[in-house]
């Protein structure tokens, strides 16, 4: 008798191979979705379900997706599907950011190696086609992700009528009086030739050249310093670029000063400084010959320590005691507290520094030269004129650009901004973040602090890729035209022909025949051509998408449910839109915030391809599967920094193949189970349903809180662990021996078929791709992910928790860890290696053998994987021998019923079930 074809084994053909082939696989199942129109199917399933929307930040549509955006996006695809199999409707309308200067970067690169020079209207064209090719790409590469979405209809900040629909949001800022026009201190990038926002900010080491300049006195209206000959005061800067432009220097009216003689000198510092000051300038011999009071200093007068003009004594509260010389270096065009200071005495703020960043004629001596090259320069020249007492090279964090990662500078220009405090907007805003739900919780710390301490937010920019500012201003006053009426009619523009028709028209083509200026009455006009940051572009999309004035398809609930981006978004997106969303409506545009960290290789290092470490997406897609890649998301605590590499990303394959061979074996059990088929189930599968239930309710739990790590981990311990080791390696006899209409293999069925519906939903929002193969492999009709979570009840939670079967098999799995353990010490024993012909004798007491007890002998066996198990009371032991039983040629147990029938030894159990 062949035994072999008796037995229920797997059959390969009824389940999903061993071997996935994800990079073959994937793309056969997207292009499946793509014909059923996977998500607006999902879409329809959910009408009239409670609505979670995630509102989506956009990438910028400047190069390929990138391992920290594809982490990004597939973070929101695990919300998108997990929110959906909750039972929300979820809809997801992907963004693209498609204005700023990285577009216009790489579109500037090509132009040059072409040596052409465009007009800003070719520019702008090459900027539209540019993006509009990378929306392609990025669609492309997300889709090959696995990720959902209505990317038919996509929003695009350069649509024409979503930059239509921008230019509204400005006219509800200028309605609410938050616009205004000002000569303010900006940050300034030389190098891009723009002001920046302090959201597009780094800080890096770097090292200036610090100075001690001493000013000679020169007008003492309160007759103080008559006595003293050859009088100074000492200032400390590491900006040497900004000495031509200084006109004060600035005192703390509280703090005590002191006069302090070296040699023939005086020089008047702050007086709990000097200690310090003696030493970094090398005075061996000096005396504090007086003290006074900061506040007797205002209005005195001092000498520019290289032009012939004064340098005025000012009050200041940032004074500090800490470095320096407690006496400030004032230049009011190049400090936000210079400038308010300068303000506050009437001082003139010159443009001595141009947009590139090279000094102008008001800077005299040093017109033409660079900033940069005023280390070497001034430093020169003050060291000429004798006023220079020191010069080092100082180490300390400098503000830089984040686009180009080059350094800026503090420069007063005429620019529009919009009023932090105008009509208690910080304050509302303030109030609002507490409101929202961090994750992680810190984040709230991190843009209550970004948000209490920025200054008025500048929204313009110097720069030909944007949407132009919707302002006109009078031809002859240049007083700017702020006005609904005629900002409306920009927004029409825009609307039909797109925001370079701003660039393109005349004034008088845009605004209505016979149009007034509101306030000086001039009827004819001259147009602004800064553009808006591009910040101002992204806080504004929750209003552009969620209202759908743009798209009526993308209308939901404002504010959206969550955001969800990277870390430095506390100081970029999260605070543009809540700057936005609180003026505009009154609220956050978001109930919730999510934030991740940046994608370093396994040594921590940050990805370049100039290292050779990045990881490519679409390569990593070609070579493992977006589902592997998809698992390394899950795998992550994305909450941080995270790493990847080739070796990581392998461990993770190692990950996934556990979940797969788990959900190949559970379905290869179900040959042969039909619908109808219901039987009560053994204490063994019922104990294996109670922890899939626990493991339900735990990882949709997990979904909630956006944990997806937990999730991953837990189903896949699961597998490995309570399936794998325990339930599926203690049935197999079972279900390869026991006849296939058997009550006791049906039990199994049900059991593995209860844990397979269930592991395949829990994991379909992470394993896209396998869990729809998985799912359509099982019979079942339509997709996956459109099905439900299953719901597990508090009181069957409770059931379970306080449940006998939970108690026994706990025992059981640990008793059987130390008989495995125990074996494994002694197996080489008399040459037998295979636990089968061994006899096992456990020793134990109390609980734990009144546990034991409750087993029937032969299930003992089975569990243990033991020829035959013993019980006795006493010492805890494990003692093994030989067994005398024989072996059973089909099942291969050797148990006392093994008799031999012709020449073949059988069990009884395998007696019948072959018919003798």
């Amino acid at each position: 008798m062949d035994l072999r074809n008796t037995l229920n084994l797997p059959d390969p053909a009824f389940t999903i191979p061993m071997k996935a082939d994800l990079p073959t696989l994937e793309p056969a199942i997207q292009a499946i979705w793509e014909k059923e129109q996977i998500y607006h199917a999902i879409q329809k399933a959910r009408e009239g379900a409670p609505t979670f929307v995630l509102h989506d930040g956009p990438p910028y549509t400047n190069s390929p997706v990138h391992i920290g955006t594809a982490l990004n996006k597939i973070l929101k695809d695990f919300v998108v599907k997990s929110r959906t199999m909750m039972g929300f409707r979820a809809p997801y309308v992907p963004g693209f950011d498609n204005h700023g200067l990285p577009i216009e970067q790489a579109v500037m690169k090509k132009f040059s190696e072409k040596k052409i020079s465009p007009s800003v209207v070719e520019l702008r064209r090459a900027c539209r086609e540019h993006a509009a090719v990378y929306i392609g790409v990025q669609t492309d590469q997300f889709k090959r992700l696995g990720v959902f979405g209505l990317w038919e209809k996509p929003y695009a900040t350069m649509n024409f009528r979503f930059e239509a629909e921008i230019v509204r949001v400005f006219k509800r800022m200028v309605e609410g009086g938050y616009v205004y026009k000002g000569l303010r201190p900006t940050l300034w990038s030389p190098t891009q030739r723009t002001a920046l926002a302090d959201t597009e900010i780094v800080y890096k080491d770097h090292v200036s050249k610090a100075i001690y300049v001493r000013f000679p006195l020169l007008e003492d209206p309160n007759k103080l310093f008559k006595k003293f000959a050859n009088f100074y005061t000492i200032i400390w800067t590491t900006t040497p670029w900004t000495i031509p432009s200084n006109l004060a220097v600035a005192f703390h009216p509280q703090l005590e000063y002191a006069v302090v003689r070296v040699g023939q000198d005086h020089y008047l510092v702050l007086d709990a400084l000097v200690p310090k000051l003696a030493e970094a300038l090398e005075w061996s011999d000096y005396e504090v010959v007086e003290k006074l009071d900061g506040i007797n200093l205002e209005h005195a007068v001092f000498k520019h320590p290289i032009f012939d003009r004064p340098s005025v004594a000012v009050m200041a509260e940032y004074v500090t005691t800490e470095d320096g010389t407690g006496v400030v270096h004032t230049a009011p065009s190049h400090g936000r507290d210079d400038f308010y200071t300068g303000q506050k005495y009437g001082l003139p703020v010159p443009n001595t520094v141009d947009e590139k960043g090279i000094l102008t004629a008001e800077a005299g001596e040093f017109a033409g030269i660079s900033y940069k090259d005023c280390d070497t320069v001034v430093v020169d020249r003050l060291r000429e004129v004798g006023n220079l007492l020191k010069v080092s090279d100082y180490e300390h964090s400098y503000p830089y650009s984040e686009r180009d990662e080059r350094p800026v500078i503090f420069r007063a220009t005429e620019q529009w901004f919009v009023a932090i405090d105008h009509d208690g907007l910080r304050d509302r805003m303030m109030a609002e973040i507490p409101k929202v739900k961090w994750f992680p919780p810190q984040g709230q710390n991190r843009i209550e602090a970004m948000v209490s301490g920025r200054p008025d937010w500048c929204i313009s920019r110097q720069r030909p890729w944007g949407v132009g500012i919707p302002v006109f201003y009078g031809a002859q006053t240049r007083v700017p035209v702020l006005d609904p009426v005629a900002i409306e009619c920009v927004a029409k523009l825009v609307e039909r022909e797109g925001s370079d028709a701003w660039f393109e028209r005349d004034a008088s083509e845009i605004l209505p025949p016979g149009y007034v200026h509101p306030q000086t009455g001039e009827t004819e006009f001259a147009k602004e051509t800064d553009v808006l940051d591009v910040w101002f572009d992204s806080g504004c999309t929750s209003l552009c998408v969620l209202e759908g004035n743009v798209e009526p398809e993308w209308k939901e609930k404002w504010p959206a449910d969550l955001y969800l981006e990277g870390s430095d978004q506390h100081r970029g997106w999260f605070n543009s839109s809540l700057v936005i969303g609180t003026a505009a409506r009154g609220h956050a545009p978001y109930k919730q915030v999510v934030t991740h960290g940046w994608v370093m290789d396994e040594k921590g290092m940050k990805l370049s391809k100039r290292l050779g470490n990045s990881v490519d997406p679409v390569e990593a897609c070609a070579k493992y599967g977006a589902d592997v890649i998809r698992v390394w998301v899950a795998s992550v605590d994305y909450a941080n920094d995270v790493r990847i590499s080739d070796n990581l990303l392998k461990q993770v394959g190692d990950n996934y193949r556990t979940i797969r061979n788990t959900l190949r074996f559970l379905l290869s059990n179900l040959s042969g189970l039909e619908p109808g088929d219901n039987v009560p189930l053994l204490p063994l599968d019922e104990w294996i349903v109670e922890q899939v239930d626990l493991l339900n309710s735990f990882c949709v739990e997990a979904y909630d809180r956006y944990d997806f790590g937990g999730v991953i981990n837990a189903i896949h311990n699961f597998c490995a662990k309570e399936l794998s080791k325990q339930y599926l390696d203690s049935i197999k006899d079972r279900m390869y021996c026991e006849p296939a209409s058997s009550d006791l293999r049906k039990s199994g069925q049900l059991a593995c078929q209860y844990a397979l519906t269930r592991l395949v939903k829990l994991v379909a929002p992470i394993l896209v791709h396998t869990a729809e193969e998985t799912w359509k492999k099982m019979g079942q009709e339509g997709s996956v992910h459109a099905e439900m979570f299953d719901t597990v009840t508090t009181e069957r939670l409770e059931d379970i928790e306080g449940s006998e079967l939970l108690n026994r098999y706990s025992t059981v799995w640990t008793v059987r860890e130390d008989v495995f353990a125990a074996f494994e010490q002694w197996k080489g024993t008399e040459g037998i290696k295979d636990s089968q012909d061994v006899i096992v004798t456990i020793g134990e007491s109390g609980a734990t053998l009144a546990v034991l007890q409750t087993f029937e002998i032969d299930e003992l066996a089975i569990l243990f994987k033991m020829s035959w198990v013993e019980l006795e009371e006493g010492e805890q032991t494990v003692k093994f021998r030989k067994s005398p039983y024989l072996k059973c040629e089909r099942s291969r147990i050797r148990r006392p019923d093994v008799e031999m029938v012709g020449e073949t030894p059988l069990s009884k159990r395998d007696r019948a079930a072959v018919g003798l």
